[in-house]
């Protein structure tokens, strides 16, 4: 499949396999047609018989060649099987989709520093635990970590000093880069500002630029509420300090979080009574790498 791919992936050679595809056709003939020299198509054609896309056989003085439809199926039928991936996998391919639009109009608007300051985001999410067992996964370093990005990030570095004046850094790298090989991702540092245990948590949290600035601040509130057996979330995202370089970063905010807070729902539920064994045992052996 390499050679094949590599063989057609020159024009002259996909324009000799197209005129093939008609009729086979003789060298001279397909040169006149290519619109090239003759020794520069038969060494063209040599190396799309190597890749098993043409035959050829000698007629009289002339060297005739076919196009082999097999290999093009085969090739075709493969890139249908990758289609099909990919349509299977649309959430993903569906938030970068959501992500290009949001960046193509942030970037619009971000002509003057300030510019996004007072933009607010709100969020709301229903936990199958109690105030108490969400307040940890909102605290405690450990849990923090296991919801605490996007689906296509993880943490590398977290600091959360659950105390008001309490530091918070957070660094993370893309999901499958397992060995920290790629650069960083993304680092934001900030200040824990109010804790009210199982009631209220308030911080402010600046995601840096390359140059190591920060991009805007943002100031997030979050308030739990009992619900019965379990707890309302309410989140207050606002902006303020906010730069030109900030769009990129401002257009990822409401599917991010939204995502964040999807995880820590998940995160929850499978620690609820009556979770699977095997979703627990997962949850187990994650907290343990």
């Amino acid at each position: 499949m390499d050679d094949l791919l590599a063989a057609l992936a020159d024009p002259a050679r996909w324009r000799l396999v197209c005129l093939l595809a008609e009729r086979p056709r003789s060298v001279g003939v397909l040169a006149r047609l290519a619109g090239a020299r003759q020794p520069q198509t038969t060494k063209h054609l040599q190396t799309l018989e190597r890749a098993g896309v043409v035959t050829s056989q000698r007629t009289g003085q002339r060297r005739v060649y076919a196009l082999r439809p097999g290999p093009l199926r085969e090739l075709a039928a493969e890139l249908g099987r990758l289609a099909g991936t990919a349509d299977e996998a649309g959430g993903s391919r569906e938030t970068f989709d959501r992500y290009g639009l949001s960046l193509d109009a942030e970037r619009l608007a971000a002509q003057r520093p300030g510019w996004a300051d007072d933009r607010a985001f709100r969020f709301s999410r229903s936990l199958a635990g109690r105030p108490a067992q969400v307040w940890r996964h909102l605290t405690d370093a450990g849990l923090l970590a296991r919801w605490w990005t996007p689906d296509d990030l993880r943490v590398s570095e977290l600091v959360f000093e659950a105390r008001p004046g309490g530091r918070i850094v957070q660094e993370y790298r893309d999901a499958e880069d397992v060995d920290g090989s790629d650069p960083v991702a993304g680092r934001a540092e900030g200040v824990v500002e109010d804790v009210r245990p199982a009631e209220r948590l308030a911080y402010r949290l600046s995601p840096l630029l390359p140059g190591g600035g920060p991009a805007f601040t943002s100031h997030v509130g979050i308030g739990l509420r009992p619900d019965g057996d379990g707890t309302e979330l309410h989140v207050h995202y606002r902006i303020s300090d906010s730069t030109v370089d900030s769009a990129d970063f401002v257009a990822g905010i409401e599917i991010g979080f939204g995502q964040c807070l999807d995880r820590l729902v998940a995160a929850i539920a499978a620690e609820a009574p009556g979770a699977s064994t095997s979703t627990a045992q997962g949850e187990r052996d994650e907290r343990d790498d």
